[in-house]
């Protein structure tokens, strides 16, 4: 078994140097090597995994008392089934996808290195392990966006990435160092054993050291999963292969949620932090919405929903569902991952016909012919919100509050079904002659979406914390005052049924009159489509401290 642990990780590294050793003599036949070795190392992973979860597995491996230590728990086993996955996918698609474009050996040998590291990193049982893989998963795919050496635009996003992860990562070094200063080991389970044993124990100028940890970690997971300030990399970086879309899309930029599971130990004795965590979720998830909506680029506007996902991620950690981000960071992965690939097939395509390509989705959604029968918007919009009303008010009569405090992130997601799901039903089959089967349509999604989700939320829960007490206090430190509760579920209600009145009011009226667009909607389009010129703000702060930088340097006599 400890074997196999090891052998994880290692085979995508030997397979990175085989293809760089028989590259001069395989040619492009490396590419079968790669997929090959890739595909047995998601074999072995499964067999982890299923090993794990019957209790037969090796706890760890470890090369050194404090180093090298390679963790094999729930967490670790469920994220190395899901990075080998997606990784021997994007394998598969990139052999024929890649082949006309130039450093094909030196794609694939890259492309095992981060396989490796990603895996390192989820498995990672000490610090500096940790560290290692973290830095180099940075590194790796700056390399990989920039693997086309002739376009600047690749190569600008790429740094600019690299320069965004280099500054998150600054908080997970001092995290790290903070933590061995504190406890005096590197090892992680040794050092949630002493946080576990006494929390506050130990201060850092007056701070608890789990509460400065907790705000650090926040900080790298922040910038790695690409939250509100600290997100302009990841739509900007679509110069870069489809495959290395998908695969970062998918997996890398997951990084943030699988951080704070990793310090679930330190994360349940700091409830501010987590609160802190919430906020920054939800300003992210309705940016990165809103944002999404006005990008003309399918893989620009595909990034933007990417930043809203990872928003709705954190969230779920700040309201204490810790395994539920799991749930939604392998579910996003698998969807986002297949979302990117077929949009490098489409843009293929695009590129040998103008016209649009045929799609059944497209033409469902975009050409279908409505029935002529139109239903008053007023209806709609009864029919769009009787459907929650009721059964929210009915949980809240036959369910304990607690429930809602503790089970925020179902809450949460009740409101993202409402947005999403019944939106599309309600305001696109407003010409519907058939009011059963819409009303059908929209309580069966309700039901798959929210009951889905609170049945595999509870399943995780049991598999990747099965520890019952640890679990409660997860949720004990996520809790928020009822009051302040409420008040945040009627905010965000006013906020959807004033876009749902909106909307449908605009779909009655659309057709009716040819008004043209106020100014004032023209000024908020304007600054929605320039992406709140945060870009335009980060180039400015960059010319002004290049411009400082020299002038220092003259005045110094430097150059």
């Amino acid at each position: 078994m400890k074997q196999l642990i090891a052998l994880v990780p290692a085979l995508p590294v030997i397979s990175a140097v085989l293809i760089h050793l028989l590259a001069p003599t395989l040619g492009r036949r490396v590419a079968r090597l790669s997929v090959g070795m890739t595909g047995i190392t998601f074999a072995l992973t499964v067999i982890v995994l299923y090993l794990t979860a019957t209790g037969r597995a090796a706890g760890q491996i470890s090369a050194g008392e404090q180093l090298g230590i390679l963790l094999n728990d729930p967490l670790s086993a469920v994220m190395s089934v899901l990075i080998a996955g997606i990784s021997f996918i994007v394998h598969l698609y990139s052999v024929r996808y890649m082949a006309e474009e130039a450093g094909y050996a030196r794609f694939f040998m890259l492309l095992g290195l981060m396989t490796a590291a990603l895996l390192i990193m989820v498995a990672a049982g000490d610090l500096v392990t940790l560290l290692v893989a973290w830095h180099l998963i940075g590194v790796l795919l700056y390399f990989l966006l920039g693997q086309d050496t002739r376009s600047p635009s690749a190569y600008r996003y790429a740094f600019w990435t690299f320069f965004t992860y280099r500054v998150g990562d600054m908080a997970l070094v001092l995290a790290a160092a903070l933590l061995y200063w504190a406890y005096g080991t590197w090892s992680l389970p040794a050092i949630f054993d002493q946080i576990a044993s006494d929390p506050f124990a130990r201060d850092f100028l007056g701070v608890p050291v789990a509460h400065a940890v907790g705000t650090l970690l926040a900080l790298a997971a922040f910038a790695r999963s690409a939250q509100f300030l600290l997100h302009t990399w990841l739509p900007y970086t679509m110069a870069g292969p489809t495959p290395v879309s998908a695969l970062m899309h998918a997996g890398i930029v997951n990084a943030g949620g699988f951080l704070i599971n990793r310090f679930s130990p330190i994360f349940v004795h700091t409830g501010d932090v987590l609160h802190g965590i919430f906020i920054v979720g939800l300003i992210t998830a309705v940016i990165g919405s809103v944002l999404m909506l006005t990008q003309n680029d399918i893989k620009k506007s595909l990034g933007y929903s990417t930043m809203g996902q990872m928003g709705f991620m954190v969230m779920e950690c700040g309201v204490g569902a810790f395994s539920l981000a799991i749930y939604h960071l392998i579910a996003h992965g698998m969807f986002k991952g297949t979302l990117f690939l077929g949009a490098g097939g489409v843009i293929g395509e695009a590129r040998k016909d103008d016209g649009v390509p045929k799609d059944p989705l497209y033409t469902f959604m975009v050409e279908r012919q409505p029935a002529r029968r139109r239903q008053p918007w007023l209806l709609m919009a009864a029919i769009t919100l009787a459907v929650p009303v009721v059964v929210l008010s009915a949980a809240h009569w036959i369910v304990a509050d607690d429930f809602f405090q503790k089970q925020g992130a179902i809450v949460l997601l009740f409101f993202g079904w409402m947005t999403g799901a019944q939106l599309i039903f309600a305001t696109y089959r407003m010409r519907t002659e058939n009011m059963a089967r819409l009303f059908t349509l929209i309580v069966s999604s309700f039901a798959i979406v929210v009951l889905g989700y609170a049945v595999i939320s509870h399943a995780f829960d049991l598999f990747l914390y099965p520890d019952h007490a640890f679990r409660e206090r997860i949720y004990d430190a996520a809790a928020v005052d009822v009051l302040w509760f409420d008040l945040l579920l009627a905010l965000v209600t006013v906020v959807v049924v004033l876009g749902w009145l909106l909307t449908y009011y605009s779909e009655r009226t659309r057709r009716k009159t040819n008004d043209r667009p106020g100014p004032l909607w023209m000024s908020f389009y304007a600054l929605v489509s320039r992406e709140f010129y945060l870009a335009d703000v980060y180039s400015w702060v960059t010319r002004t401290l290049l411009d400082v930088a020299s002038r220092i340097n003259v005045w110094l006599r430097w150059v």
